[in-house]
């Protein structure tokens, strides 16, 4: 057993101080290194409860033995620790808590109801309105497909405000009975907001109410021989019908709820999510937290809990796989009810994301298999040292010279890391088609700012000779010794399997045709590629979507939306007339004039 005594003495300094309120406490080591960042409901309950060794994991004995000091932070409730805590997990990633990596943002659906004419739309981000949202989906495609329903049932329009107040004819939408047309009077406002409110019960769940509703209109409608209008409600309930038909019984009876199962394997953790929202299986993730090797499953769930809802907001019940010692409090913490079943259908669901757990498992201890040997591979036909840490890939993108950047993308062991991803935007415009030059000035600039935490093991260009010799040339006052600079070329007729690879000091050679490791190689490659394309296109959109009114003096972004709205175009702008300029709501006679002047000068 480790060396506890002096950790103890510390720990009961601290009861005696410690507040009874709700709040964050720290546990620091040698050096004032945070060890430990944890929540309570009570501070001192939860530090007395430290001191009770014999019953803490190997795990917390240890990190007992190392306090040299504690720090509370006390917040007004529960919801406010668990933010708190979330957000110095993040910055301090302390040794001994559990770490979950979640970049994840999930799409929804959004209907601004606040709109004359509401819109359905897919959406991303923060809630920042009154709009209403349903989700989240676990991917572009399970939110797709329930746009495609609601689109068929409910015919609410899906496009810009800046398209739908410019129309003056149906688009396809309409021909093809996917909108009823508010754009150009084919619907009234009142009947509109039936078909909004329809569509927003339908997303609660409300699904039979809304086809008995719809079946008696269908026959009215008849019974008036009045047959276009019952062929549009006959579709309406066909596509409702096909709905139910598709759903899955299990999750009938789910209003809202969050389905999160856990499965370990060695010192390997997998979290399964399932979203299920009105009675609809939304999709579901899988999570692998870090630091769990002594945690039990029911601390890696709470922990994981804990820092999944701070980013994402929770349903109504959360069905675990797992008791939790602390549910109260992160009950009061999300507002949600977390309960654990032993029999009945949600048992079931809570087991068969367990199942999905354990596959993810295997699939990722497969895919580690893969990648290990495909790095042990490259480590002997490259001639490197040991196993890389750290490959950097690099490409350029541009057209003619126009929108030029840099891309570097970074992979790793555990796969390609998002967060390490740079883009250059080439300051250099005499260069921008020429690119030797090009490579030349993203890596000068990249070596500019290295550290010896970011240093890469690999450098991996998308070019041949003239791509390695003017990196190499570039950076011959920096000191490269452990980086291997390679350079890969297309093959013969520019065939994917077939590329040559070239290293300083060494004859260019090419990879064992389909190979696992030249397929490797290849994806290495083909990330960059689509990481400098996509940046390259997003440059390029964001530059065409400037405007000439940008150019004058005292139109920002409200009066550049407030022109356009009125006018439709910045060519109908450029040829209004001062007493037509003066007629837009924001816009002075003086900024009439400066707008008028500038596009007749």
């Amino acid at each position: 057993m480790v060396d506890i005594k002096h950790g103890l003495e510390v720990l009961r300094k601290n009861i005696k101080i410690a507040p009874e309120k709700p709040g964050v406490y720290r546990m620091l080591g040698e050096n004032d290194k945070v060890l430990y960042v944890g929540k309570a409901k009570n501070i001192k309950k939860r530090i007395v409860a430290y001191s009770h060794i014999d019953k803490l994991p190997v795990r917390l004995q240890r990190m007992v033995s190392e306090i040299k000091r504690m720090e509370f932070i006390i917040v007004e409730n529960e919801a406010k620790a668990l933010l708190m805590e979330n957000e110095l997990i993040k910055k301090l990633e302390p040794r001994y808590n559990i770490l979950l990596k979640d970049d994840k943002t999930f799409p929804h659906l959004v209907i601004d109801v606040q709109s004359e004419f509401p819109s359905l739309r897919k959406y991303r981000g923060k809630r920042h309105d009154k709009s209403k949202y349903f989700g989240p989906f676990a991917s572009v495609l399970a939110v797709n497909s329930t746009l495609d329903i609601v689109q068929k049932a409910f015919l609410l329009r899906t496009c810009r405000d800046s398209v739908f107040k410019h129309r003056d004819r149906p688009c396809l939408m309409y021909q093809i009975k996917r909108c009823s047309a508010p754009c150009v009077g084919k619907v009234s406002p009142e009947e509109y907001r039936r078909l909004v409110r329809e569509a927003v019960d339908f997303l609660e769940g409300k699904n039979s109410k809304i086809q008995e509703e719809l079946s008696q209109k269908m026959q009215e409608a008849s019974d008036e021989q009045n047959y276009e209008l019952a062929m549009v409600l006959r579709d309406r309930i066909r596509a409702l019908t096909n709905i139910q038909h598709g759903n899955q019984v299990e999750y009938a009876d789910i209003k809202s709820a969050d389905i999160i199962a856990l499965a370990r394997k060695g010192d390997l953790v997998c979290i399964q999510v399932f979203f299920v929202r009105s009675g609809q299986n939304c999709g579901n993730v899988p999570y692998f937290p870090k630091q769990t090797e002594e945690a039990t499953d029911a601390e890696v769930l709470e922990a994981f809990l804990s820092s999944f809802y701070t980013r994402h907001i929770p349903p109504k019940e959360i069905i675990l796989s797992e008791e939790l010692e602390n549910k109260e409090f992160l009950e009061d913490a999300t507002g949600a009810k977390i309960n654990t079943y032993q029999k009945g259908n949600k048992a079931k669901l809570a087991n068969n994301a367990k199942e999905n757990a354990v596959a993810s498992i295997d699939r990722k201890i497969a895919e580690e298999a893969s990648v290990k040997s495909n790095l042990e591979e490259f480590v002997k036909i490259f001639g490197l040292p040991h196993i890389p840490k750290r490959i950097e890939i690099y490409d350029n993108s541009h057209i003619q010279g126009s929108y030029a950047i840099g891309a570097m993308v970074v992979a790793t062991p555990d796969g390609f890391d998002k967060k390490q991803y740079r883009t250059f935007n080439i300051k250099n415009q005499d260069i921008t088609n020429d690119d030797f030059a090009m490579m030349k000035e993203v890596l000068t600039r990249r070596f500019e700012r290295m550290t010896p935490e970011n240093k890469p093991d690999v450098i991996l260009l998308d070019g041949g000779l003239g791509q390695l010799h003017a990196v190499h040339e570039s950076l011959k006052d920096y000191d490269l010794s452990g980086i291997a600079i390679i350079a890969i070329s297309k093959g013969p007729e520019r065939n994917a399997g077939k590329e040559f690879y070239h290293m300083v000091g060494r004859e260019s050679f090419a990879l064992p045709f389909q190979s696992p490791i030249a397929f490797y190689m290849q994806n290495l490659r083909d990330e960059a590629h689509r990481f400098a394309i996509g940046t390259h296109r997003k440059h390029r959109a964001k530059s065409i979507s400037k405007s000439r009114l940008d150019e004058v003096e005292g139109i920002g972004a409200r009066r550049k939306k407030d022109l356009l709205n009125y006018f439709g175009s910045v060519e109908e702008i450029s040829q209004a007339s001062l007493k037509d300029l003066e007629k837009v709501e924001g816009i002075s006679k003086k900024t009439a004039e400066k707008i008028f002047n500038y596009f007749h000068k």
